[in-house]
């Protein structure tokens, strides 16, 4: 998902960790299943750049005829107050040096919230 000289990267929670990878941050809302603390080396947790319980939710209902619908309602949650302060810690540690290596549990990445998620963190990057 994301290129070697990218300081923006995506690894999944069940994968090592690798030299490469930074400082990882955890963005899903519950901790990845069967994985002790040690084995996922996550240096930040941020709960708060998840989708809400609702969304989530929602979403896993049909997350085919509702992938569209998803996008643009976390996109709307990113910009509140709750997801902002999260989303600018995400950017302050990229411009401390990166790579942050965005960790999740999710079986399908590209099908979860984290691609979104991405590309938000990239947009705020080149507007400020």
């Amino acid at each position: 998902m994301a290129r070697d000289s990218d300081p923006l990267r995506v690894r999944r929670a069940y994968d090592p960790a690798e030299d490469e990878d930074g400082t990882r941050v955890l963005v899903d809302r519950l901790w990845p299943r069967g994985v002790s603390k040690e084995r996922a080396d996550i240096d930040l947790w941020l709960k708060d750049v998840t989708p809400s319980d609702e969304l989530r939710s929602w979403y896993h209902h049909d997350r085919e005829a509702r992938h569209d619908a998803f996008v643009e309602r976390y996109r709307a949650e990113l910009d509140d107050a709750t997801h902002t302060e999260a989303v600018d810690r995400l950017v302050d540690l990229v411009r401390e040096g990166g790579p942050v290596t965005l960790v999740t549990a999710a079986k399908d990445v590209a099908d979860s919230h984290v691609p979104v998620l991405l590309d938000h963190l990239k947009h705020v990057m080149k507007r400020t």
